[in-house]
């Protein structure tokens, strides 16, 4: 066999085997080298694995040679691929952010297992993108988990412990209800391999356990995805944690949890079971719309931008879930495309605020002042990013809201429009709060006496990264070929058409 037969463990193994050896070098700069390049590498054969998918469709590895639904798969499609894709590139600009913003921010004892537990984390996620048995899903969904928990505990605000073990309580109950599902599943159909469920749970639809099972998972991974009102954890890890694990956190986790949901929805049960017989598509909408309203007018409020831009990641996923709500190709593709534009502006954002924590040491609203003179390319990014997240036009989060509206318009549900039009004009009131804080040239007293401190842009290693997210955003505002064929495709596959 080949190398290139082998990539679907390859790009999982590479982080998995990296994070011993970090603790094994046991010296910052050394696991710091190491991360990067596992990520980079991983990254690299990411693009391979992608373009060995779109040449020649979905990729089936059988573990150890035990052919499924007997043995344990991996396997690859279009939308796993790509969210394979999506999670190395962020965690590869991540630890280049993190050369500089993690000494700052960690101590020195701690900063060998932060890269460890982050390379458990990157293969966790990974591992869910891979995994076609439900098990080993929830496994990798563990080890993932456990080290975003320890990740965020390190964050040098003591609230961050708080915060990780809110975390841990809230995600511990979701892996429970999801691992009740999966084992309901199994009592009735025999079997953990994701394309045997869903040739036996078709006619089993009517069966009691089987919908059990369903709610069971359905709410276990709401929480983990922090959908409306399953959220309380997300706005304080994403505010205590290093700047590093915000960027990160925000970029992929919550968008692996919204890829398990519409595996199970979509691939395991079925649309016509899951959006159709059960009444999961009007809680989605509603659910969601309450999210995009009401978790918009909280970030309103927020005074520590990283708690703002938490609670509007909360109202952001509340669109992911009013777009599967709709129960059609087009609201799956447009919930598709919102995984892959919103981690490209969250990431940008909370990429910038960990430049200005880096430099002046808060990210509260009022330390933005005049920060367009002292670091112009981190203000011009957290602008940028921040119109993204509006969704004006020529960004990434204007392409998405596009797409949703006409979705929305081809199910006939126009208040629904009314949702995401409210949910823009309060997203431009709390981005336009920072962005006047980010323009203003008035200097307070304090600023006055701290006149004398020279406060510079952020180190290279810290800008790279974040511009390349914010031109991503901007490129694929422009040119939206790539990024929409790529979601509607996979919203084919998933909901049974074409590959």
């Amino acid at each position: 066999m080949s190398l290139s037969e082998h990539l679907p463990i390859l790009v999982i193994l590479l982080p998995l085997l990296s994070a011993p050896l970090c603790i094994l070098l046991a010296s910052p700069k050394l696991a710091w080298l190491v991360t990067q390049a596992a990520c980079l590498l991983s990254f690299i054969l990411s693009i391979i694995l992608l373009q060995n998918i779109l040449a020649h469709g979905p990729i089936s590895y059988a573990l150890g040679g035990w052919q499924p639904p007997w043995g344990i798969e991996y396997r690859f499609d279009l939308l796993s691929s790509s969210l394979l894709l999506l999670i190395c590139g962020m965690a590869t600009l991540v630890v280049c952010f993190a050369r500089h913003s993690v000494p700052a921010e960690i101590q020195q004892k701690h900063i060998v297992p932060f890269y460890a537990a982050l390379l458990l984390a990157i293969a966790g996620l990974g591992g869910i993108t891979a995994s076609g048995d439900v098990f080993n899903l929830f496994v990798f969904l563990e080890v993932s988990s456990i080290a975003s928990y320890t990740l965020i505990s390190m964050g040098r605000d003591r609230r961050a412990l708080n915060a990780a073990f809110k975390y841990l309580v809230m995600g511990t109950i979701g892996a429970t209800f999801i691992l009740i599902g999966i084992g309901f599943l199994y009592m009735q159909t025999g079997t953990l391999n994701m394309q045997d469920l869903a040739v036996l749970l078709p006619e089993l639809s009517d069966n009691r356990t089987i919908r059990a099972g369903f709610a069971f998972l359905t709410v276990g991974l709401s929480l983990k995805l922090a959908l409306f009102p399953l959220h309380l954890w997300l706005p304080n890890a994403y505010a205590f944690a290093p700047s590093a694990v915000s960027v990160f956190l925000a970029g992929t986790a919550t968008k692996v949890a919204v890829y398990m949901l519409l595996r199970f929805l979509l691939s395991v049960f079925g649309i016509e079971f899951s959006l159709q017989d059960m009444p999961l598509n009007l809680i989605l909408i509603a659910l969601g719309s309450v999210a995009v309203l009401s978790c918009s007018l909280v970030a309103i409020y927020q005074n520590n931008c990283k708690r703002l831009f938490a609670y509007s990641s909360v109202a952001q996923i509340g669109y992911i879930a009013l777009a599967i709500g709709l129960a059609s190709h087009a609201g799956i593709s447009a919930a598709v495309l919102h995984i892959f534009n919103h981690a490209l502006m969250k990431g940008a954002l909370f990429m910038a605020l960990g430049a200005v924590l880096f430099r002046l040491g808060s990210v509260q609203i009022d330390s933005l002042q005049g920060l367009i003179k002292q670091m112009p390319l981190t203000a011009l990014a957290l602008i940028i990013g921040g119109l993204s997240l509006v969704g004006v036009p020529g960004t990434a989060g204007f392409i998405s809201k596009w797409v949703l509206i006409n979705a929305i318009i081809e199910q006939g549900l126009w208040p629904l429009t009314g949702v995401v039009l409210i949910g823009s004009v309060l997203a431009l009131i709390y981005v336009w709060k920072m962005v006047e804080k980010v323009l203003s040239r008035k200097q307070t007293d304090t600023e006055i006496e701290a006149k004398e401190q020279v406060i510079t842009e952020a180190p290279l290693s810290m800008l790279l990264p974040l511009w390349v997210l914010v031109g991503a955003n901007l490129y694929f505002g422009l040119n939206t070929e790539l990024t929409v064929d790529l979601a509607q495709q996979a919203s084919l596959f998933l909901i049974g058409g074409e590959r």
